[in-house]
């Protein structure tokens, strides 16, 4: 702590004349999967994916086995990353008109990490609206580039086809050929991998892959969901049952020859993505920046794949909040290398963390905590048991609600349906039966309901603090 505080001090005082040293702040690659839930990795025992490359930064690193989104939606999620707030705090959630505000953006820690003299760049989909008038990315970032799917596959000037987060991996890569030990960089890579394109239906297009990966997994039968018991879609509260996470499981899944050619892709897809991250860390060991250079690696929401009769997120279950994430910190111990983590972490914590690692204050404001004292062996004794959870806005068929997850019970309050959800994942850990009605639980619903409520009046009241951002 001691050590923190001296650093913090020194780049505030040579900031502006430039005289911190590169090397004692190290470079940060923050990657970030889309629709990516916690086990479709090899080094989370996936039987069939495969991803040498993350698999590798987890050897070196440390994975943290729960892992979770409080928001399991690309764009409120993606905003939470970048504010370090709650979509209750910061406001910005699947409603048309509403955006982040610029006190949300002036604190998020891209900004904070530039203005620490940090080189930013972000490559890839952006998700987020910002208040009007305010150009956000390019407060954040010294480069960007949004590139979105829609189609995956562009053309380019020549009339070949590349997909976009190849694009995104041959700017990502340029950017750090580009970079030198003089100042310490920041760089984003945000995947539109592993989406579905929703705008095409097909079997074999609804996953586009890179095109490098074109007959990978052609000869295996994909594993069927864990949760494939048509007893668990029946389970399901009757309102989740028509919600469009059982629309979209008659896009890709619903028949084996769909089920069959759709993950194959998606597959593929996850080959691509480790193959292209493959591509930036192997340009940082060319350019002799890999020994300090921190890669933090996660998804902004999970994905059923099938689970529950189910296709998406949105939703309260584990498969929908249940993400990966790796820290490969080449400074860190050997002995500590390779640990796997069962402490809760959730994507609130990620930006607290890599402004911790760059030596930049962490905002009072921030809503997650960092994760430093885990990577280095240490077991804080506050640290927490449960997170709140929520999803909002009116989108047709998606259902809104808050709740609680802890280190038992997950506690779901679908407000808009009146209904209630508790389950115990100590004795049903597939959490099948919702207890809510069951006398023997009343106490830990009673419980579960006032943390929620305690949660959201927690973070509405964080609206109004001062540097909080006001939105109706």
């Amino acid at each position: 702590m001691k050590r923190l505080k001296i650093l913090t001090a020194l780049i505030i005082i040579g900031q502006a004349a430039g005289l911190i040293a590169a090397e004692k702040r190290p470079n940060i690659v923050f990657v970030l999967v889309d629709d990516q839930r916690n086990t479709s990795l090899g080094c989370a025992g996936h039987p069939q994916i495969k991803t040498p490359v993350i698999d590798r930064l987890a050897a070196q690193g440390v994975r943290f086995e729960n892992a979770f989104v409080q928001t399991p939606i690309c764009m409120a999620s993606r905003a939470n990353l970048f504010t370090g707030l709650t979509t209750t705090t910061h406001g910005y959630h699947a409603k048309p008109g509403n955006s982040v505000l610029k006190a949300d953006l002036d604190t998020s820690f891209p900004t904070l990490l530039r203005q620490a003299g940090y080189k930013t760049a972000f490559y890839g989909k952006q998700h987020v609206s910002w208040e009007k008038g305010v150009k956000g990315m390019s407060v954040m970032f010294d480069q960007y580039e949004e590139l979105f799917r829609n189609p995956y596959l562009k053309k380019m000037p020549d009339g070949s086809l590349r997909h976009v987060d190849e694009i995104i991996g041959d700017k990502s890569v340029a950017f750090v050929q580009s970079q030198s030990s003089n100042q310490p960089f920041f760089l984003y890579m945000s995947f539109n991998i592993s989406h579905a394109e929703d705008s095409d239906k097909r079997p074999g297009y609804h996953y586009q892959w890179p095109l490098a990966e074109d007959g990978l997994f052609e000869d295996i039968e994909p594993v069927r969901p864990n949760l494939d018991d048509p007893k668990y879609y029946l389970a399901t509260p009757d309102f989740l049952k028509t919600t469009i996470n059982r629309t979209r499981y008659f896009w890709g899944y619903d028949t084996p020859e769909k089920f069959r050619v759709n993950m194959r892709a998606l597959y593929r897809m996850l080959a691509g993505m480790d193959r292209i991250v493959g591509r930036v860390t192997t340009a940082l060991k060319e350019k002799g920046l890999d020994e300090n250079t921190i890669v933090i690696y996660s998804a902004d929401n999970g994905y059923y794949m099938g689970d529950r009769g189910f296709q998406g997120k949105w939703s309260h279950y584990d498969q929908a909040l249940h993400v990966p994430l790796i820290v490969s910190d080449p400074r860190m111990k050997p002995e500590l290398r390779g640990r796997v983590l069962k402490e809760t972490a959730t994507s609130l914590d990620i930006p607290a963390t890599i402004l911790d690692f760059a030596g930049v204050p962490v905002p009072k404001k921030y809503q997650g905590a960092t994760l430093t004292p885990l990577l280095d062996g240490q077991m804080p004794k506050d640290w927490r048991t449960d997170f709140y959870c929520e999803h909002h806005g009116d989108a047709a068929k998606i259902a809104t609600w808050i709740g609680v997850r802890d280190n038992r019970y997950t506690y779901a309050n679908y407000y808009d349906n009146k209904a209630e959800l508790l389950y115990d994942r100590e004795r049903d850990p597939t959490e099948l039966t919702n207890v809510a009605n069951d006398p023997e639980y009343q106490a830990a619903l009673k419980k579960l309901r006032q943390r929620s409520l305690e949660y959201k009046a927690q973070y509405t009241r964080a609206r109004e603090l001062p540097g909080g951002a006001k939105q109706k």
